[in-house]
């Protein structure tokens, strides 16, 4: 019987690369989203890659919808066995221009719109004790940047709610998994409809990746979901790791680069619709992908590492021998010099 997947946000970007994956091989996919023109394209996509779609126009802040859109998908396919949290808002803004309401708002669906797929997938798994949660984080959710106070601080919620969970579900000695993907800088559209103050347009920070990378992470989550999180691109960990051992030296840099790397070099007019209150792909599907096709990559060999941890442990280790004997090389030609 084919897996059936829940995936919020499954309209664009990182969701609806995701949808795509899962299709390929045979599950039954429910796309969670409010724009339908992108849900039906979603749908679409799902079918001819041999999957089973349904799609629940669902807003994410509302856990009445969201409660009946994870009923919905059961009463369809039988069961839920992968939900994955993916939808989120944001405001691109420093934190003083931001709006009492837009912060509530992006929170709303950002955070406690993770909240609500969790407690959604749960109602349904637990009674069958047994499925898998994939939180689709990011590297901002444990390194904050500037110009982007609401997202990162709903990302760092989503890190403390889940492990949270994630221990209640080990006492309970409990079968259903949780686990989070942590993504680095993804090739989506939401840099094209995200509501900016910034003068000039938002950009991702280099390097950038293509949302099927970050898809096929999180299929890789899915089946295995033992692990607490994962991450996604070199960047990721870099940054994650950078954060750990020098935190003061990185709010400096940020700090002074943060704010010219997020913007590209085209003055913003702020003539588009934003998705903050209403879907923009209404109307249009937008497709997974962003504008920044000519700079994302394709290929992350770091996330090939993830998946292999006793290798990566062993190249880490190698590549540590290697220098600490190049030092002692170095140093003792030094020293007979």
């Amino acid at each position: 019987m084919p897996e059936t997947v829940v995936i919020t946000g499954a309209s664009a970007g990182i969701g609806r690369a995701t949808a795509r994956a899962f299709a390929a091989r045979g599950a039954n996919v429910a796309l969670l989203a409010r724009g339908r023109a992108g849900l039906d394209a979603a749908a679409q996509e799902v079918e001819r890659a041999g999957g089973h779609a349904l799609t629940l126009p669902t807003d994410m802040a509302d856990h009445r919808q969201v409660e009946a859109a994870a009923d919905s998908a059961v009463a369809t396919f039988g069961r839920v066995d992968v939900w994955v949290n993916c939808a989120f808002a944001s405001v691109f803004a420093p934190f003083t221009e931001i709006t009492p309401e837009e912060y509530a708002r992006a929170t709303q669906v950002t955070y406690f719109g993770f909240v609500n797929g969790t407690r959604a997938a749960l109602a349904h798994m637990l009674p069958r004790d047994r499925g898998t949660i994939v939180q689709v984080g990011s590297a901002l959710g444990a390194r904050s940047v500037p110009l982007q106070s609401v997202y990162c601080g709903a990302k760092h919620a989503v890190n403390g709610f889940t492990s949270s969970v994630r221990t209640e579900l080990m006492h309970q000695g409990s079968n259903v998994r949780v686990t989070v993907v942590q993504m680095p800088a993804v090739n989506t559209p939401q840099f094209s409809w995200v509501l900016s103050r910034l003068s000039k347009k938002p950009q991702p920070v280099p390097p950038i990746y293509q949302p099927e990378i970050a898809a096929r992470a999180v299929l890789y989550a899915a089946d295995h979901p033992g692990r607490k999180q994962y991450y996604v691109g070199a960047s990721t960990a870099a940054t994650i790791l950078a954060d750990k051992i020098a935190p003061g030296l990185l709010d400096r840099y940020l700090a002074r680069t943060g704010y010219a790397s997020q913007q590209t070099d085209q003055p913003d007019h702020h003539q588009n619709r934003h998705n903050l209150w209403e879907p923009v792909d209404d109307e249009q599907d937008h497709g997974a992908h962003g504008a920044f096709d000519e700079l994302a990559h394709a290929r992350a060999p770091q996330l090939w590492l993830s998946h292999h941890p006793a290798l990566a442990a062993s190249l880490l280790a190698g590549a540590t021998l290697a220098g600490a004997w190049a030092c002692r090389r170095m140093t003792g030609c030094a020293g007979s010099a």
